[in-house]
């Protein structure tokens, strides 16, 4: 089978980045109602390009937020089904100047794709929908597959929930497979076994009814963005521990020895400074920057705000600063809880010369996913195959919320089968996805329907 992906991939390679390059072009930004029409194109080409790779029953299904597009190719009932998952929305583009072209303007350089959303998702996401291509023009389907692409990802999928919970029965499946993570390296291949929840919120610090001449009111009166920087200051002490009360309560203690396992994972500290050109890291006292980044909670500010930024000098005290903060949950930590727990503490600790105001925007449920079963075996069989080399479990920081969702309400493990990098500017200016990893995801997602098809026989033999 793998020769005659390869054969198909190198034969259609310039026509999958062209597509890919189309797609990108539309700016899809769920975050912005400026960008409203270009979600909803993004949604319409989905559906042309999984109409066009063979998919059956395509359909644009609209939610209260953007919509959702779902696809299938139902082979036949005796075998496995697998639903693909990703998203076709982006993440803002801003701060604008700090590109080195326009984010919505492709450019293909260096062996990569500069563009907003080039891994996260589309370019990821679109590696599926040209493997079912291949798979479907090389008669090489060995599941069925159900293709479910949503536009609200990036802010916090408000409305999948309520689509996965009423359409069980059309969104059954064997597993969830999805790319929307990253690898340790080109020639480390990993799976994801581990992501961190999420609790995201805002929070708003009111001093005086209007913004006070500085001269006049400074020293008499309490200066709301002063109070702010020292209400988040107080949130993490010098071990760079979160202070919340009962934040660490259900917080997952790894044993020495699963530490040690997750430590062999290779992680140069020098290149890791290097690449953010920074002198030091830093974080909580105890553990290694891999485990900071995985299996430890955090609490960061996303945003700060208020009083005057513009040109020149305006002296004023604000009446309002605002910040945005997100905490990044382990396994048994819940997101309503420890949202629950911020907001409780933050207005606590204020002083009566302001008022507190915290707004929860979206959450999310950390997950671990077993290494022994079906699906797992399939992408490490698929990846070593490709790689020739076999993939480390590892956990990683991200959250992808509805991870958590298929498995409550659909009942769905899911296997996080990532091939973007660290280094790819995910979030930030300069986003890129590289052509190799971009082909190399196209040449292991059929494998693992291979492989996934075989290790359900086999399960279904014992």
């Amino acid at each position: 089978m793998l020769d005659t992906v390869r054969t198909y991939l190198d034969n259609n390679k310039d026509r999958f980045v062209d597509e890919l390059v189309e797609l990108l072009k539309i700016a899809s930004v769920s975050a912005d109602p400026k960008y409203k029409a270009e979600v909803f194109k993004t949604a319409d080409e989905i559906k042309a390009r999984l109409t066009e790779a063979g998919a059956d029953n395509v359909e644009v299904c609209p939610t209260k937020g953007f919509p959702i597009v779902y696809g299938e190719k139902l082979v036949s009932s005796d075998l496995p089904t697998v639903l693909v998952y990703g998203h076709y929305d982006v993440q803002p583009p801003d701060p604008m100047d700090l590109w080195d072209s326009p984010p919505f303007e492709p450019v293909v350089k260096d062996g990569k794709i500069y563009a907003r959303g080039a891994c996260d998702d589309k370019g990821q996401m679109y590696m599926h929908v040209k493997a079912f291509e291949i798979m479907m023009q090389t008669d090489n389907l060995p599941c069925n597959v159900k293709f479910m692409i949503e536009g609200e990802e990036e802010v916090g999928s408000d409305n999948l929930g309520d689509f996965v919970k009423a359409n069980k029965e059309k969104l059954a499946a064997d597993v969830v497979l999805i790319s929307d993570t990253s690898m340790i390296a080109n020639d480390v291949p990993s799976i994801t076994v581990g992501l961190r929840g999420l609790s995201y919120l805002e929070v708003e610090v009111t001093g005086p009814n209007r913004d006070l001449h500085s001269g006049i009111y400074g020293g008499a009166v309490a200066n709301p963005i002063n109070i702010l920087c020292e209400m988040i200051a107080s949130l993490q002490d010098e071990n760079g521990h979160i202070t919340i009360p009962g934040f660490y309560d259900k917080v997952e203690e790894l044993s020495d020895e699963l530490r040690a396992e997750m430590a062999k994972a290779p992680f140069d500290i020098n290149e890791y400074k290097k690449h953010l050109d920074i002198d030091d890291v830093y974080g909580e006292t105890g553990y290694s920057s891999m485990e900071r980044t995985s299996i430890r909670p955090t609490l960061d500010v996303n945003g700060i705000w208020g009083g005057y930024i513009g040109e020149g000098a305006k002296t004023v005290i604000a009446s309002k600063a605002y910040a945005k903060i997100s905490m990044r949950l382990v396994p048994h930590q819940k997101s309503d809880e420890i949202t629950q727990l911020f907001s409780d503490h933050f207005k606590r600790i204020a002083p009566k010369s302001v008022k507190v105001k915290v707004t929860p925007h979206h959450g999310g449920e950390p997950v671990v996913t077993p290494t022994d079963f079906p699906g797992y075996i399939a992408a490490s069989k698929a990846m070593e195959d490709t790689f020739n080399k076999k993939p480390i479990p590892v956990r990683t920081g991200g959250s992808i919320p509805i991870v958590a969702l298929f498995e409550e309400v659909l009942g769905l493990k899911t296997i996080l089968m990532g091939f973007g990098l660290d280094s790819d500017a995910i979030h930030s200016p300069n986003e890129h996805y590289g052509l190799f990893n971009y082909y190399k995801g196209i040449e292991t997602i059929p494998l693992f329907y291979k492989y996934f098809a075989d290790e359900m026989k086999k399960q279904g033999g014992d």
